[in-house]
């Protein structure tokens, strides 16, 4: 299996072959911002507390289930016979059961805030915080038999999703660099989106209103507002619909894109660039904290979506685990700081074959610091 170093928020990996070279390299030597050199490896264990209150429940993101999995196996092998029960019902659900206190932690692929943030405040008695923990590419895919190497701009991506264009032989499509030879069907587009509240959602249509933002005029939120389309329940929902489907699209962690799902290379001005963890790691490094100097460690992903460096995906999601900064139990306090912590240590290398990114050093000293508070 090829285990991806995680990336540092200056120096990235700039390709699998550097990862793999770094493994002999000094670990004490520096990168510069846009290097070509892997970054170094973030610290892969930590001191954990075992104990406290087993198993603890979450729910919310589909996005991060198979990684809560892999956390999962890492957090009982470090804490014997500790575990989470997880269940993957879409972020709008996790969010709403963590406010309701159903739950002990919630998971969302967006950071809370507004209303949500202030109901989780509430419920906690203590300010919430957003930990993200996973960093993985959405996948635009499509399945249209005799195409396997479509590119999209945004501008083209914005109007398929809300209707703009209807069918797969439209000259817009056609005109984009590398689709010129493509044979593309007289047929119409079927787009697929997420039925329930979903950050996947939020933050596509977030990428659409920064990257295609003359054309992407529905705004952001949980619930797909393009207008057209059928929805599906979950990542495994949309994914398969469209690979029952010829003819259709949808947006989907990379994860699900596969086995006749297949993602479209996104083209920012700079050429088509294929989704790819590499690839993907050349976009993070413009990544900024909404809440510099805090605990909550909500990040501000609209620089990398209206970004066209060359060679950069630009349409990624962080997922969050929402937390209570203090708990009123210790018994949970003492068990999510100990889960916590073994998902941003051990957990994360695991997450490459996945079709994750590991979080980089930077994130990680940000993330132990923020948990290690937790009471």
């Amino acid at each position: 299996m090829k285990i991806m170093r995680p990336l540092g928020a200056v120096g990235i990996v700039a390709s699998a072959a550097l990862v793999l070279a770094a493994c002999g390299s000094d670990p004490s030597a520096s990168n510069n911002a846009g290097s070509n050199s892997a970054a170094p490896a973030a610290t892969g264990t930590a001191q954990v507390d075992c104990g406290g209150k087993s198993p603890l429940s979450a729910e919310g993101s589909t996005a991060q289930k198979n990684a809560i999995e892999v956390f999962n196996q890492a957090y009982n092998k470090k804490c014997s016979g500790q575990k989470v029960n997880y269940n993957g019902t879409g972020s709008g659900a996790g969010v709403k059961q963590f406010n309701a206190n159903q739950v002990d932690f919630g998971g969302s692929d967006s950071p809370i805030k507004d209303a949500d943030l202030e109901a989780a405040t509430k419920r906690c008695g203590s300010p919430a915080l957003n930990i993200p923990l996973v960093v993985g590419p959405i996948a635009v895919g499509y399945h249209l038999s005799g195409v396997d190497n479509l590119t999209l701009t945004p501008q083209v991506i914005a109007k398929i999703f809300n209707g703009g264009i209807k069918n797969w032989n439209d000259p817009a499509i056609k005109a984009v660099k590398g689709n010129e030879s493509l044979n593309l069907p007289d047929k119409p587009i079927q787009v697929v989106s997420r039925s329930e509240e979903s950050g996947t959602t939020d933050n596509f249509q977030k990428y659409l209103g920064a990257a295609a933002k003359d054309v992407w005029t529905q705004g952001a939120g949980k619930k797909f507002a393009g207008g057209v389309g059928n929805g599906a329940q979950g990542s495994n929902g949309v994914a398969s619909t469209v690979k029952g489907a010829d003819g259709s699209i949808t947006y989907v962690e990379s994860a699900f894109a596969k086995d006749g799902v297949t993602p479209a290379k996104i083209d920012s001005g700079s050429g088509g660039v294929a989704l790819s963890a590499e690839n993907v790691a050349k976009s993070l490094d413009a990544a900024k904290f909404a809440h510099p100097g805090t605990n909550d460690l909500a990040m501000d992903l609209n620089g990398i979506y209206s970004s066209n460096v060359p060679g950069a995906y630009p349409l990624l999601l962080t997922t969050y685990e929402i937390v209570c900064s203090k708990y009123s139990n210790p018994d949970v306090a003492k068990a999510v700081k100990a889960f916590l912590t073994v998902a941003a240590t051990e957990g994360q290398q695991p997450l490459s074959a996945k079709g994750y990114v590991p979080i980089p050093q930077s994130l990680q000293d940000k993330v132990l610091k923020a948990v290690k508070e937790i009471s």
